[in-house]
Order: C-alpha cells, then structure tokens, then sequence
C-alpha cells in the first residue's frame, strides 16, 4: 500500500502545484479588471487602464466618438 504525505494529496488535488505558475498581479484598472505584470497599461493622471480598454474608457470617460470614415 503506497501512502502520501496529506500535504501532497492536499496539492495534488487542488492543483496547487498549478497556482505557483500564475502571473503576478500588480493591480485594478479604472474599470476593475485585473491588471497583471506585463500588461500594457495608459495612466491618465492618477487613472490607470489596460491599453486593451483605452477605446472604452475615451468613450465613456472622456466623450470620445469613433467612427469609421467612407
């Protein structure tokens, strides 16, 4: 009969193994999401948003209209 140490079968069975490989987080952005080291980021003033919501946050934030023109 093979026995394992409780911490062992505690990791093995909530993938704790898996968790140490996650990337760091470093913070929120302007609208909550999780920003994560090496996430590219657009700080206005004391506001910092994800470049992957800076379309969003000129629109609703700052009034912006986007348009395609043609």
């Amino acid at each position: 009969m093979d026995l394992e140490h409780p911490a062992v079968t505690r990791a093995n069975r909530t993938d704790f193994a898996n968790m140490v490989a996650q990337p760091e987080h470093f913070g929120i952005d302007y609208f909550g999401d999780e920003i994560l080291v090496g996430d590219d980021v657009v700080i206005d003033g004391q506001e910092i948003i994800l470049k992957s919501n800076m379309e969003r946050y000129l629109s609703e934030v700052c009034g912006f209209t986007f348009q395609t023109v043609g």
